[in-house]
C-alpha cells in the first residue's frame, strides 16, 4: 500500500463522501470482507488523480483502481453506469459498456453530472454508495486483485479494499475484458 496511512473507513467518517460513509454504515452482512476491512488513508487533494498520486504516495499503477462513470442513451432515456479498472487499463465504453447497457451510443458522464448525481466529488468518485439504481461494472481484473486503492469519494483521501469486496457490492457485475491494457 505504498506509504498510505490506513485506519478503517468507518471510523474516518471525515476522509468519506457522505454517501460514501451512508453505506459503510449499512455494510452487508454477507460482503466478503468485513465493513471494519475497509481502509482509508488521507492524501493531498492536489495529488488526487492516478499518475500524481501513484508517483507521490509510491503506489502501484496495478493496485489502482479508477471508478468511471458513464452515460448512455436509448431514444430519451438516459443510463448510468460505474466501471471500475485499473490504473493500467481503460474501459472498453464503446464496445463492452455499451452492450451492457444496451444504448445505442456510450460515453464518459459530464463532470457536472456525475458530481451532481453521485454526491461526490470529481476525482474521488467511488463505487461504495452509488446510486442503487445504477450498475456497478467491475473489470475481473479489479475484482481478482487481493487489494487495490480506489477513490473515497473526495479527493482528500482513497480507500484500500479487497478486489472481490467491490466485486459483490450491490449491482456490481463483475465482468471479464471490460477494459483493455493500455499501451
Amino acid at each position: 500500500m505504498g506509504t498510505l496511512k490506513l485506519e478503517p473507513a468507518q471510523s474516518r467518517p471525515d476522509l468519506l463522501a457522505d454517501p460514501v460513509a451512508k453505506a459503510l454504515a449499512v455494510w452487508p452482512e454477507d460482503a466478503p470482507i468485513d465493513g471494519d476491512q475497509v481502509l482509508v488513508a488521507p492524501i493531498d487533494a492536489g495529488l488526487a488523480d492516478t499518475a500524481a498520486f501513484c508517483e507521490a504516495y509510491d503506489v502501484g499503477l496495478d493496485v489502482s483502481a479508477n471508478c468511471v462513470i458513464v452515460a448512455g442513451k436509448r431514444g430519451e432515456t438516459v443510463r448510468y453506469a460505474a466501471c471500475i479498472v485499473l490504473a493500467t487499463t481503460r474501459a472498453d465504453v464503446n464496445g463492452v459498456v455499451r452492450r451492457r447497457l444496451d444504448v445505442r451510443k456510450c460515453s464518459f458522464a459530464p463532470m457536472d453530472d456525475a458530481v451532481r448525481l453521485t454526491g461526490m466529488e470529481y476525482g474521488g468518485i467511488t463505487p461504495i454508495g452509488l446510486p442503487a439504481d445504477w450498475p456497478i461494472l467491475v473489470d475481473a481484473r479489479v475484482a481478482a486483485a487481493p487489494h487495490v486503492i480506489i477513490g473515497s469519494g473526495v479527493r482528500h483521501s482513497k480507500i484500500a479494499i479487497a478486489g472481490p469486496a467491490l466485486g459483490a457490492l450491490p449491482g456490481a457485475e463483475v465482468i471479464e475484458d471490460l477494459a483493455r491494457p493500455i499501451g
